[in-house]
């Protein structure tokens, strides 16, 4: 067994929606010019009892009071986050507590950015097959307000905090991923060893020119490897930075835009949280369908980027009985 299905989601936001007429009192700025450059409308900041952690924490309950799976069932935890709340405890090792989930398995948070649930998928997914299980939980979470210059009329209008959890299931099945690297200062966020911790600062036409290089990239990677075309698949499911930069990949591959799910008029750009919770607001819609291909890809900060292809698969009554009755 070597590839993941996906089959359960779970999301959280903060408790302060934020929108561009609320900026707009803030800088110099508009609705108007936010949403004609990127599409967003609103976001989402935490509240002063709200964290990256305490968002991980609700979302990966959710995931997992859906997956029907009990805490025993998950072999390791990855959080990815650029935005944790402390240096340690992580924020993983804290929603293995919150969730009771067994202390003889591993849990670390990892950081690629924007693109840290896919490489959050593949850590998961090494450690499922050199250290035994078959259930994994990996969550995107972020509070980027906390690392922003409210003054920055060039930053502080995209992003957003938020949380998405996934649960995934070492199986044979479909599935492809793709990661790389590639080191670049064009977007920053200064770490708390800097002295006078710089804000997110982002070279944005830089940025821009990356994302939609590497994003057809990815697309057309997992699906050379899987045999497939774009026709396959029932979504994908982009990094939620910019509409402009989805809606040029999807002209550039004369694809069907209606397959590119978008949510950053809602929540902005919540770098390692934007995959996650898109697939969950899509499960909960009932967008996603058992059985479905989905390709995932993200792309930022390092620079990174990513791509996978997975099937989504819940759980049948069947199974969960098949589990429950094993572990009599």
């Amino acid at each position: 067994m070597n590839g993941l299905q996906l089959i359960a989601t779970g999301g959280a936001l903060p408790g302060r929606t934020i929108t561009n007429d609320a900026l707009s009192r803030m800088v110099d700025t508009s609705d108007a010019w936010i949403t004609s450059r990127t599409g967003i409308r609103t976001r989402h900041w935490c509240t002063e009892d709200e964290s990256a952690a305490t968002l991980a924490i609700a979302a990966a309950r959710q995931a997992l009071d859906r997956s029907g799976l009990a805490p025993a069932d998950i072999a390791c935890c990855v959080c990815a986050t650029l935005s944790a709340p402390d240096a340690t405890p992580s924020v993983a090792c804290q929603v293995q507590a919150a969730l009771g989930l067994p202390e003889n398995r591993p849990a670390l948070d990892i950081n690629a950015a924007c693109s840290g649930f896919l490489y959050g998928m593949a850590v998961a997914r090494g450690m499922l097959t050199t250290l035994g299980g078959q259930y994994a939980l990996v969550i995107g979470c972020e509070a980027l307000s906390r690392l922003m210059d409210p003054t920055d009329r060039s930053t502080c209008v995209l992003f957003g905090d938020g949380a998405g959890a996934a649960i995934f299931r070492l199986a044979d099945t479909t599935f492809a991923l793709t990661l790389g690297a590639r080191g670049s200062d064009v977007l920053h966020a200064g770490g708390p060893s800097r002295e006078g911790s710089a804000p997110i600062t982002m070279d944005g036409k830089a940025v821009f020119r990356f994302a939609v290089d590497a994003l057809p990239k990815c697309l057309h990677t997992v699906l050379d490897e899987t045999r497939l075309t774009l026709e396959d698949l029932s979504w994908v499911v982009c990094h939620q930075a910019n509409s402009r930069i989805i809606d040029h990949c999807v002209k550039a591959l004369h694809a069907d835009a209606a397959k590119f799910y978008k949510n950053m008029d809602r929540h902005g750009n919540t770098s390692a949280a934007s995959i996650p919770v898109a697939l969950n607001e899509m499960a909960e819609a009932g967008l996603l369908k058992a059985g479905q291909k989905v390709s995932c890809i993200g792309f930022g900060g390092g620079l990174t980027w990513g791509g996978m292809l997975v099937t989504y698969s819940p759980l049948s009554h069947c199974q969960l009985s098949q589990r429950v009755s094993a572990l009599k």
